[in-house]
């Protein structure tokens, strides 16, 4: 799948050009990758934008870039055999050839694979480095996670109860927040769809919020700047209320900062690509003892319909870390 065009607005089908060629055959230091399962990501529509951001962007005429689970098929490379299955940014393909650089090993009697491109994945991992070293939270503060059902949300809270920290999520619709409070823990969940997301922060967090771990921007992240404590941290990750707005919402109410002495500090996973293997460590460990779930939300198809199944994240249709099969 290779990006046609730059979308303006929410992406259409005609922003991408569905392409059929022989798979790449794998010289010295390669091996060829068949991919069983992409990662679906918000981010992914940032990655459509021409300028400058933390990574750059994809250019008109490349495979879109994905991150994904996948399995060697042919090797001429030491370190990869055939038959390992690996993680890596393949992009939306079926067939790619790698040189090893930034992939890794899983093993799928450890977790299913889908796993790999969530909890034990870049979100999970996101969520990890975000909340412990951006967040900083200490036992007993109150952290409040937004996209909270979603697959980096729903693991920032799990850590958070884990370090002792009391969690409110918030999430769109009542089945959201069900799942947030009885399959994740949470103490509470806030319906921004169906409730006064500022009356119920003054319920849930009457002393302030310590923490605050935002997914989605906009009037959500203006109504926490309102009800943050004395030294507060906002971890930005991600914005998906803004990401397809012409005329995107920046924070109103950002003096509250000033006010709270507080911090607003953006996360991105790459910054801590030399600590992965602690993260996934520790992440497999809470698993393995049951205090972390995770879930994946894995819509079976093909290439072809990458573009619908990306919509679904900007509709809410989605329950935990969104995962496209493409094979088995």
């Amino acid at each position: 799948m290779r990006l046609a065009a730059r979308p303006v607005g929410e992406p259409r089908p005609t922003d991408w050009q569905h392409a059929e060629e022989p798979a790449g055959q794998p010289g010295d230091g390669e091996f060829l990758v068949q991919v069983l399962c992409l990662s679906i990501d918000p981010a992914m529509r940032g990655w459509m934008n021409a300028g400058r951001s933390y990574i750059r962007p994809v250019e008109i005429g490349e495979v879109m870039r994905a991150g994904a689970v996948g399995r060697v098929v042919a090797s001429r490379h030491s370190g990869f055999a055939v038959g390992d299955h690996v993680s890596g940014t393949f992009g939306v393909q079926e067939y790619c050839v790698s040189d090893g650089r930034g992939v890794i090993k899983v093993d799928p009697a450890a977790a299913p694979l889908p796993t790999y491109l969530g909890t034990l994945g870049m979100s999970g991992l996101t969520a990890y480095f975000g909340l412990i070293e951006v967040g900083r939270p200490e036992p007993g503060q109150t952290v409040v996670v937004s996209g909270a059902a979603g697959a980096v949300g729903s693991v920032v809270g799990q850590i958070a109860k884990i370090l002792g920290c009391r969690v409110i999520g918030i999430a769109g619709g009542e089945a959201k927040c069900r799942l947030v409070v009885d399959e994740f823990g949470f103490d509470a969940a806030i319906d921004y769809q169906s409730e006064d997301v500022r009356k119920a922060l003054r319920e849930h967090a009457p002393d302030g919020v310590d923490v605050y771990f935002d997914n989605v921007g906009g009037d959500v992240l203006d109504a926490v700047l309102l009800r943050l404590a004395r030294g507060a941290r906002v971890v930005v990750c991600g914005a998906i209320s803004q990401y397809n707005s012409t005329k995107p919402q920046g924070p109103a109410n950002y003096l509250s900062l000033l006010v709270n002495r507080a911090s607003m500090t953006g996360i991105v996973v790459f910054d801590y690509a030399d600590r992965y293997a602690e993260g996934i460590a520790q992440m497999a460990t809470w698993r393995a003892e049951g205090r972390l779930k995770s879930l994946e939300d894995v819509v079976s198809g093909s290439v072809a319909e990458f573009p619908e199944t990306l919509m679904r994240l900007f509709r809410g249709d989605n329950h935990g870390k969104l995962v496209l099969k493409i094979a088995d």
